[in-house]
């Protein structure tokens, strides 16, 4: 039944007399024991032999050679006593071994000695690893190993032959023995049959002894490298962070003693007029002073961005530019007006809030404060027009928008009662219950990314190209803020669906998107701000990989800036949604992007890292560089995607002089591009939306028939009538799937007439060839807004 008792003999018994001597002298212990083996042969006589904190067994002493039945390492065995001669010994999972001594006196010897060979082997082990890692092998050691490992292998090969060659004969002679007449005497073949098995089985055992000494050997050598190995990597590690530690106490100080004698001759800044230099000295002044000991200072780890970035003590100089902007002398922005202008933007969306209460007091009109908005021209933007920039006296009123809506319903989701509903049913008309959505639509989960607009905005007053840049990798950064929580799926919109946003009083933007194509998806969005003009082509494959699913857009974003024309195009990374089966949902953004600005060739590559448990990165980090046209590098950008992204402008580059490869930027002080706002309290219970989401599905007057906020199943799930909301979804999917087959219908009856007939055509986009690109693009009639003043909407189809 799987218990092994052991029992010891007598003290008559002459093999005692082994043991006795055997316990004396040196660390080996031998006799012999009795070992439980089943219930039908019970105790079973076996020689034993305790030796370097090993105990192991053989049936006799000539089997010690060749043949061991089992042995057990003390080091991690469990002794324990059950009466005055039996005793057990047990190690973790293998099983446990009973055993018997004849008497108490000799159950007891066998005890002591065991307890203290399991002793002496713990103190073995951890004086092992003790000096495993403070010594590391030397050449010589690891030469010793490789030949001992070569010999220990040659021996192996050699037994491998000779177990071929008796096997083999072996097998010849049993078929021999088989095809033996019955007439002739089998003696002489039983007896040639025995010595081949003999051979056989000797041969063996030696395998089985050389594949024992050789694991053995490995084993141990492996263990050693590995842990010296670990602890060169710990040393150096500490290494570093004590270097780094003086490097930026040494900085410190070389920083206030510089200051310190600037201070005395130049205490107060001067200003100074246009075109002339400021006596006080600026970044360059110190770092070109002496070459040899130009110092880098605030080493950050970039991790395998494949660069280092260093900061430097800037320059408190600064002049006014034409705009108003606050420039140092070095021609960098400086980080205190950056400051202001963050300052000035939260002071506004706080008046803007505190606006829109009042005005919730006072007035519950929404739609004609909304309108007024609308541009001059009867609503139609063209290209480089923009929307009101607006200060406190031209900005319209702002709208009354809802704070809160529907709290989610808490309904679990029943995985076997959607199957049971699918069971007879084709797999295209198979639908996916809302329980797995979000009340947004594809449409209104794109116009999110304008939540951080205002990036935008700052970014068009620039003149860099280069810094203009920064900021446009910073609000690409930003969209994908609201996915560290949103899990829940938006809802596909419909072929020809719409939906328009309307910002132009607080945000300063309005958007409009339309979903241009079914099979494969596309939505097409385009977008018009203060000074900026943002078009976007959203398609996308997908993977699913069983544990998870990965979104890969296709689509293409165009974004101009109208005061100096640059054009920037970029593609959005991958997006994969873990645990999709069992666990918590949880996303992920991971992949690299390349923003190109096709007037003046600079270009921002970024790296999303993707999420590693073993990595020592902070997770969801984003790194990107900044070029110009030469491919020097001009701005650094370094951060999180779900919080914050600074940037940092370049004024020195130097190549590490340990390896040689990786360079070392110089910068100013970071300064902040973008930093998230979180979504409002008990988000949680409202799909984790934030304040801009909640706002989008909010009823509007005017709206074309076809606009998401009109659609019946997304409002139904708003208001929290799923099971309404799952019925009239399947009903909008049959809906659009017998329009289908209309027009298939109609284009095959044209084609067989011989009449050309177009497919699906947009009604508030127009697909055309994008040079800059060299693909093809969905891009704006610019006549939305016209019918919406009109409220002509005869060319809209009808979806809902």
């Amino acid at each position: 039944m799987g218990i092994c008792v052991f029992q010891s003999v007598p003290l008559s018994d002459p093999a005692m007399a082994d043991s006795k001597q055997a316990s004396n002298s040196g660390d080996n212990f031998k006799g012999w024991l009795y070992k439980w083996t089943n219930y039908i042969k019970g105790y079973q006589r076996r020689w034993f032999v305790l030796a370097n904190g090993l105990l192991s067994y053989y049936r006799t002493q000539a089997e010690m050679g060749h043949t061991c039945r089992g042995t057990i390492n003390l080091a991690n065995a469990i002794i324990s006593t059950e009466d005055s001669c039996n005793f057990v010994i047990s190690n973790g999972g293998s099983p446990s071994w009973h055993l018997r001594a004849s008497t108490e006196v000799e159950r007891q010897r066998w005890v002591t000695a065991m307890e203290l060979a399991k002793a002496k082997a713990i103190r073995l082990l951890e004086s092992d690893e003790d000096d495993e890692i403070s010594t590391t092998p030397d050449r010589t050691e690891i030469q010793n190993c490789i030949r001992i490992l070569a010999s220990k292998l040659e021996n192996l090969n050699t037994c491998n032959e000779l177990i071929v060659k008796h096997g083999s004969a072996l097998q010849r002679a049993l078929g021999e023995l088989e095809l033996l007449d019955t007439s002739q005497d089998p003696a002489s073949k039983v007896k040639s049959i025995n010595e081949r098995a003999t051979l056989f089985r000797i041969t063996s055992n030696a395998m089985v002894n050389a594949c024992r000494d050789f694991l053995e050997i490995s084993q141990s050598q492996s263990r050693r490298w590995q842990k010296a190995l670990q602890y060169e990597h710990e040393q150096r590690l500490r290494l570093e962070e004590t270097v780094e530690t003086l490097a930026k106490q040494h900085n410190h100080l070389e920083r206030v003693c510089q200051s310190g004698i600037y201070l005395d001759n130049h205490t107060k800044s001067n200003p100074t007029k246009p075109g002339s230099k400021t006596p006080e000295p600026t970044v360059d002044d110190y770092s070109d002073e002496e070459e040899e000991n130009e110092f880098f200072d605030a080493i950050e780890n970039t991790g395998d961005v494949g660069y280092t970035t260093v900061a430097v003590q800037q320059s408190k100089s600064h002049r006014r530019t034409a705009s108003g902007t606050s420039v140092n002398s070095e021609g960098a922005y400086d980080s205190s007006t950056d400051d202001d202008l963050n300052e000035t933007h939260t002071q506004t969306r706080s008046a803007k809030k505190l606006e829109r209460n009042s005005s919730a007091s006072s007035s519950g009109s929404r739609s004609s404060s909304a309108r007024s908005t609308t541009s001059a021209g009867g609503g139609k933007m063209a290209p480089g027009s923009t929307v009101s920039t607006g200060g406190p006296q031209s900005r319209a009123v702002a709208r009354t928008r809802r704070p809160v809506i529907t709290m989610k319903p808490d309904m679990s989701i029943n995985l076997w009662s959607i199957m049971k509903n699918c069971i007879g049913k084709e797999l295209t008309k198979i639908p996916m219950p809302v329980n797995f959505n979000e009340p947004l639509s594809m449409l209104q989960r794109l116009c999110e990314d304008m939540e951080y607009s205002e990036i935008l905005d700052r970014a068009a007053k620039l003149d860099s190209s280069v810094e203009q840049l920064a900021y446009v990798a910073a609000f690409t950064i930003s969209a994908y803020a609201p996915t560290t929580t949103r899990t829940g799926k938006p809802f596909n919109p419909l072929l020809g669906e719409t939906y328009e946003c309307d910002r132009s009083d607080d945000y300063g933007w309005k958007y409009i998107a339309e979903q241009v194509s079914h099979h494969p998806p596309a939505a097409a969005t385009f977008t018009q701000g203060r000074g900026w003009r943002l078009s976007q082509e959203f398609t996308m494959t997908s993977k699913f990989r069983g544990k998870y699913l990965q979104i890969i857009p296709q689509g293409i974003a165009h974004l101009t800036f109208d005061k100096t024309g640059n054009h920037y195009t970029w593609r959005k990374v991958t997006t994969t949604v873990h645990n999709i089966i069992v666990g918590k949902l949880w996303v992920d953004n991971h992949g690299e992007m390349d923003i190109f600005n096709h007037k003046t060739k600079d270009n921002c590559h970024l790296k999303f890292t993707p999420y590693s448990y073993f990595s020592r990165d902070s997770p969801r980090k984003v790194t990107g560089i900044v070029t110009d046209a030469n491919n020097m590098v001009r701005w650094v950008v370094s951060g999180t995607w779900d919080h914050k992204i600074e940037g940092a402008k370049v004024i020195h580059e130097k190549t590490d002089e340990v390896t040689g490869k990786k360079p070392i930027y110089q910068t100013l002080p970071a300064k902040t591009l973008w930093q998230r706002n979180y979504p409002p309290p008990s988000a949680e219970k409202m799909y984790h939306f934030t304040e801009l989401a909640i706002q989008l599905n909010e009823p509007d007057e005017g709206v074309a028939p076809t606009d998401s906020r009109l659609r019946p199943d997304q409002r139904l799930m708003e208001d929290g009538f799923w099971n309404e909301a799952n019925m009239e979804k399947l009903r909008l999917e049959d809906k659009q799937r017998a329009k289908r087959r209309e027009r298939e219908a109609e284009l095959t009856a044209a084609q067989a007439e011989g009449k050309a007939l177009g497919g699906w055509e947009p009604v508030w986009f127009r697909k055309e060839h994008e040079p800059m690109t060299n693909s093809n693009l969905y891009t704006y009639k610019y006549k939305y807004w016209e019918c919406k003043d009109n409220q002509d909407w005869l060319n809209c189809p009808d979806i809902f």
